[in-house]
């Protein structure tokens, strides 16, 4: 049972190692980039030497761990609710209509963009496939990825404003993303959603995107509110930590069993423990131990993720025409992304003040990570499977890679 986890942990220690000591590149680009090569040595050598099996040996071992599972259902609760925890409520607040609006209009257009451009990618490469699907796609490669974003703002000088704008989209978009694409999927096959029931008509989308949205959000509040109310009365840092960990691990499987935004339910509870709880219920030796304690379990599931990320290569297809609409899918999405950041923020400037450069900035700081990977394995096994997984890691890896070691200079060229 430890093997996986240790076999985790030894790759992102080696690999940090030889980022820090060797490439000096940001951790997320280096633990990811250490990966991918890792992952081409030992396709390259299953290919000189079959025998070995290599290849499938690695393949079993991702298989095992379950990346979907492994992120959706656990990972993820921790890493939102760390990355709340950090950002600053008030700036938040400020930049509330345009992270409301970018969290869903943004998504929802950047969806059908995506969507249409993926199905006429198909068709032109012969592949006679269900736009819905295509949409499925879109909903996938949508969400800006809250773990990618945050670890690359910590290292870079933006505007508070924009940079609250920046983090709280990332924190809020996944949730409607999951949302999106569970109504999809299941108006695509006629499955269960696995979130309350079936969706039939309008009604019932709207029904389900209200108690997904609006019932973790108000989970959130008042799992919140009791942690807080217990390290109020309480001045014992070490179980105090204890606490905020009940939270999440509790919270999130209510969220799963109630069928509510569990992702929703952890940012929302981590701005309350963040802002309000840390203010009114901790004292500095609590608010010492639990934002050390926090990063620090930000810091080491973040690398054991993008470990994770890199190693996917290995499930992907390499057939020619997959290969080539994937790459082509690079400028689409990052096409779409300029259009569901620029249309909605024309929308609202004479509501919320918009400065030169914010959507070159919000464009290129759109990183996609793991849960785009993640909501593309937990696809049924359907014939568009292979191409719509390739399509997604490359839009990722390009994402994580290009866009995450070009961001820095596009924000300093940005706000000169």
């Amino acid at each position: 049972m430890l093997e996986l986890p240790a076999i985790i942990l030894t790759c992102v220690s080696i690999f940090g190692y030889v980022n820090h000591r060797y490439l000096k590149l940001p951790i997320t680009v280096g633990l990811v980039l250490m990966a991918l090569i890792s992952a081409i040595i030992v396709l390259g050598l299953d290919y000189i030497v079959p025998q070995l099996g290599v290849a499938s040996t690695v393949q079993n071992w991702l298989d095992e761990i379950d990346f979907n599972r492994t992120l959706m259902h656990g990972m993820l609760s921790f890493l939102l609710f760390a990355g709340a925890l950090h950002v600053n409520l008030n700036d938040l607040i400020e930049s509330k209509i345009h992270v409301g609006t970018l969290a869903t209009l943004g998504v929802m257009l950047s969806a059908a963009t995506i969507g249409s451009g993926f199905y006429f990618l198909c068709l032109l490469s012969g592949f006679e496939i269900d736009f819905i699907i295509c949409l499925i796609f879109g909903a996938i490669v949508s969400p800006t990825d809250p773990v990618a974003v945050l670890a690359l703002l910590k290292h870079l000088k933006i505007r508070p404003r924009l940079e609250a704008t920046i983090g709280g989209e990332s924190l809020f978009n996944d949730g409607v993303a999951v949302v999106l694409y569970t109504i999809l999927v299941t108006v695509a096959f006629g499955v269960s959603t696995g979130h309350g029931g079936d969706v039939t008509d309008a009604g019932s989308v709207i029904g389900l995107f209200v108690r997904e949205a609006f019932g973790g959000a108000l989970l959130g509040i008042v799992a919140g509110f009791l942690a807080f109310l217990l390290m109020r009365n309480m001045d014992d840092y070490v179980i105090e930590v204890v606490t905020t960990i009940a939270l999440v691990s509790g919270a999130y499987t209510i969220a799963l069993h109630l069928h509510i935004s569990g992702p929703i339910a952890m940012v929302v509870a981590g701005e309350f423990i963040g802002n309000t709880g840390r203010r009114l219920a901790m004292s500095e030796e609590t608010r010492i131990h639990v934002t050390q304690f926090w990063h620090l379990i930000d810091e080491i599931l973040n690398a054991a993720l993008f470990v994770l990320i890199g190693f996917q290569i290995i499930m992907i297809s390499y057939q020619p025409s997959v290969i080539f609409i994937s790459i082509l899918c690079i400028p689409l999405a990052v096409g779409a992304r300029c259009m569901a950041v620029g249309i909605p923020l024309q929308l609202l400037s004479p509501l919320a003040q918009k400065e030169p450069g914010d959507v070159l900035i919000l464009t290129w700081a759109g990183l996609r990570g793991g849960i785009s990977v993640a909501l593309a394995l937990s696809l049924p096994d359907i014939e568009f499977k292979p191409l719509i997984l390739t399509a997604t890691y490359t839009v990722v890896v390009f994402s994580i890679l290009i866009q995450g070691l070009t961001i820095g200079k596009i924000i300093r060229w940005a706000q000169r």
